[in-house]
């Protein structure tokens, strides 16, 4: 086994004392004195080499860091180790490393001019990818046993049946929340039968569809996009062109369908869910009986504002695919794009929905259904 290195300090002289390094200074010894090497504190006069049986690269940067650091000069050394430290001292350099950078008025121009460039380019990918569906759809109508029902059978299921459970509790805790903090302000006025107004009207016309988007979004929008990713990385959709299978047909289109089909259906379920949590809550706060909430209802909210969520919820379920299946088909390069494309595309159907929301609330009002 290989002796460790050591080290002491000799304080005969009337000066500084010496630091004395003995044994083998290598890389696979200099471990077990390295940390005790550092304590030092005191200055030095000499650091003596002379007791060094064998030395390499890291012993020698370990002795000239040690002298420059205590001011000391470096005595006993052998051939060895003179050529080792003075190759260390050739090599050292205190300059500052620095990446060359452009000054603001080069670096700012550049960087809007890539970015309109990057819209630019995405806009011309995302309408090629439209005109690819919109082809797509063409095809099947001129061919439709080339329609793949089990497909949107399965994307049926796992936009609506699965999502029931959590749009529900979610539109139910909605709607306990609005009726709660509704006549808690209404109350101040004496109108607190008015929350009946506010939850119905509000559930029925925004909330409803509106929490219903953001969830498929979440959910059913960020499966599309990692499931047609991950196959683009596996290859699996170019496996499908070389065997002329269009993925667009049979990965898009039934996913879109689904979410189009669906999203009025849930839409509807949420604003239910929402108007029996607003009744749970008036029947317990403001002694409203359950009926007499819903009964209440249909007295009070007009049926177009049923009319305006189902008008939205299409919109928005095609909004919420289209951003998912396009998201997931630029996929490329390694899985990390898997994760950033599927975060892009909850992100940009949410955003979308809640800008087409607003258009929408002000163009329903400007033809009366206000």
């Amino acid at each position: 086994m290989t002796s460790p290195a050591e080290f002491y300090l000799d304080e005969g002289g009337d000066g500084p004392p010496r630091l004395v390094l003995t044994g083998p200074y290598l890389v696979s010894t200099i471990g077990f004195v390295d940390r005790e090497l550092r304590k030092i504190d005191v200055e030095l006069d000499e650091i003596d080499l002379s007791g060094v049986t064998e030395i390499d690269t890291v012993g020698a940067w370990t002795a000239s860091q040690l002298a420059e650091k205590h001011s000391a000069k470096v005595v006993g050394a052998s051939s060895r180790a003179e050529r080792l430290i003075k190759a260390l001292g050739e090599s050292a350099d205190s300059s500052t490393v620095r990446a060359p950078r452009e000054g603001v008025m080069m670096r700012v121009p550049r960087a809007v001019g890539e970015g309109v460039a990057n819209f630019g380019a995405g806009v011309l990918t995302l309408l090629s990818f439209l005109g690819e569906v919109i082809a797509g759809f063409g095809s099947i109508i001129r061919h439709p046993r080339r329609f793949r029902r089990k497909a949107f059978v399965h994307q049926l299921e796992r936009v609506g049946v699965t999502s029931l459970g959590i749009i529900g509790l979610m539109s139910f805790l909605i709607g306990i929340v609005v009726a709660q903090q509704g006549a808690v302000q209404l109350q101040q006025f004496g109108a607190e039968i008015y929350t009946i107004n506010l939850t119905g009207r509000l559930t029925l016309r925004e909330l409803g569809v509106l929490m219903t988007a953001i969830m498929v979004a979440g959910r059913s929008g960020s499966a599309f996009a990692a499931q047609i990713g991950t196959m683009k990385l596996t290859e699996e959709v170019d496996a499908m062109r070389t065997i002329g299978i269009s993925p667009i047909e049979a990965l898009v289109i039934p996913r879109i369908m689904a979410a189009v089909l669906m999203m009025p259906l849930l839409g509807f379920y949420a604003a239910c869910m929402g108007i029996i949590g607003g009744a749970f809550i008036a029947s317990i706060s403001l002694d409203i009986p359950f009926l007499t909430f819903l009964s209440r209802i249909q007295e009070v909210v007009p049926m177009y504002d049923l009319y305006v969520g189902m008008v939205k919820a299409p919109v928005f379920g095609l909004i919420v695919a289209i951003a998912g299946c396009y998201q997931g088909m630029q996929v490329s390069g390694n899985s990390e794009q898997v994760g950033l494309r599927t975060t892009k595309a909850v992100v940009q159907a949410i955003f979308m929905v809640i800008v087409l929301d607003a258009f929408f609330a002000v163009f329903f009002t400007q033809i009366g259904w206000a």
